[in-house]
């Protein structure tokens, strides 16, 4: 037992019931009534970029926003006080974005304009896995994350790949259409580039010439033509894992392997398998 947990106190013990818990009605409630204080202070932050709300009802938003910071403030004060490890729950992802969700409005006391980052305070809506009782799908996102991690280098070979012809047509587009056109430098005409070869097609800069139109066919092709290998490549990745961690259940009756993930049944006997928890456990 650490010393923290060793000066406990009845008070402290209740809220950390209260704030940490979603098992209990009133740390349900609490949460729940968290996510609408977020999602509350993000909507006036989105309302007050508006120039029409901002000049009819920008003194009221100031004042809202001050009080959420206040509540929020007072939320991530009791729950540093409350933590089992305070240390712990500080470095912490949730701790981190609760503390950056009350800084920017102090800060902006000091750096005005920096209260727009309260916008990252939507990070906080994660909490929503612990209100909903999410965390039990935590599995397939584990999947598709082990296929991301598989796939790294396959993919980041593509973006290289991609980069290369971007920078060769971006030269090449450069020297063909010139400033005259809008290709006025090349990194002005590997935007032109990355926007046609990901079939965007602004129109704000467009090649005069025969050659250039030539050209920016030949891009507006490639790019159809590589689009979908980012997908390909995830999609097999996704099914290797699937693949493996279907090998891995295994009839505790007659041994056989090769379940579907969902199965409750052997295909081949028909005992009952062994189910896995969210983190994969029997």
């Amino acid at each position: 037992m650490t010393l923290e947990e060793k000066q406990d106190t009845p008070f402290k013990k209740q809220i950390r019931t209260v704030i940490f818990g979603t098992e209990t009605r009133m740390g349900r409630w609490f949460d729940i009534g968290l996510i609408i204080c977020i999602l509350l202070s993000v909507l006036l932050i989105i309302l007050d970029t508006i120039d029409s709300y901002h000049q009819q009802y920008g003194q009221v938003i100031y004042y809202a926003e001050w009080a959420f910071t206040w509540l929020f403030t007072i939320e991530y004060l009791l729950r540093f006080y409350g933590s089992v490890s305070r240390l712990a729950y500080m470095r912490s992802f949730y701790g981190i974005v609760d503390l950056l969700s009350i800084l920017p409005s102090f800060l902006a006391l000091i750096f005005p304009g920096a209260n727009v980052s309260l916008a990252f305070r939507i990070l906080r809506l994660f909490r929503v896995f612990r209100v909903l009782k999410l965390l039990r799908y935590l599995s397939e996102g584990n999947l598709l994350l082990k296929a991301m991690i598989q796939a790294r280098r396959k993919v980041f070979i593509f973006f290289f790949s991609v980069s290369l012809i971007i920078m060769a047509l971006s030269v090449v587009m450069y020297v063909v259409e010139g400033p005259a056109n809008g290709f006025t430098s090349i990194p002005k005409s590997m935007y032109w580039t990355i926007v046609t070869i990901t079939t965007v097609g602004y129109g704000d800069i467009t090649p005069q010439t025969n050659l250039g139109q030539a050209i920016a066919s030949l891009t507006m092709l490639i790019g159809y033509s590589i689009i979908a290998i980012p997908t390909g490549i995830l999609t097999a990745e996704i099914s290797h894992e699937m693949v493996v961690e279907r090998d891995l259940r295994k009839c505790m009756n007659c041994g056989t392997r090769g379940h579907n993930l969902q199965a409750l049944y052997c295909h081949h006997c028909g005992s009952e398998l062994e189910q896995q928890d969210s983190e994969g456990n029997s």
